[in-house]
């Protein structure tokens, strides 16, 4: 009995679900859940079936939590020996090559890269969608005479501009 205190004081700080500390939740809840029956019997309050039935939802939910953390586990192992496999295989293949040039990987091409802008580049660059909003605003401006609209007064500005430089 005393071992098992030990075992379940250390499993406290032991990341992860131990058997010892599982086994001590478990006996935990049980333990609640024949109180809370005899404190049902000797009160009939409802308020302790529905405590009895918030321990239960959450034992069950402790308990499916522990499953699939071992799950997990068991995937991470069943990946790990997997990836330990396939690499036990390609020194293997490595070695068997019957080259004399040993440890010699071979590097993968990188794509050469350009300095020129995709095709579609221009569809999205801020500049035509500048130029095509300038148009449209210079044939609205055009369109209402030019008097109402202060577009054509900066139009205006800016054609004095260009043609003093």
């Amino acid at each position: 009995m005393a071992g098992f205190f030990k075992n379940l004081f250390e499993a406290i700080f032991t990341p992860g679900p131990t058997p010892t500390l599982i086994v001590a939740t478990n006996v935990s809840f049980a333990a609640l859940q024949a109180l809370l029956l005899a404190l049902l019997v000797a009160t009939y309050s409802i308020h302790f079936i529905i405590l009895s039935f918030l321990c239960g939802a959450l034992w069950l939910a402790i308990n499916w939590f522990v499953t699939e953390l071992a799950a997990a586990k068991e995937k991470e192992a069943h990946a790990k020996r997997l990836k330990d496999m396939r690499r036990e295989r390609d020194d293997k293949i490595a070695d068997d090559s019957g080259t004399e040039t040993e440890g010699v990987e071979e590097v993968p091409q990188t794509p050469k890269i350009t300095n020129q802008p995709p095709a579609f580049a221009s569809a999205l660059s801020p500049e035509s969608a500048e130029d095509s909003t300038m148009k449209k605003r210079r044939s609205l401006g055009e369109a209402s005479g030019g008097d109402m609209s202060t577009d054509s007064e900066w139009d205006k500005v800016e054609d004095e501009e260009d043609g003093g430089k």
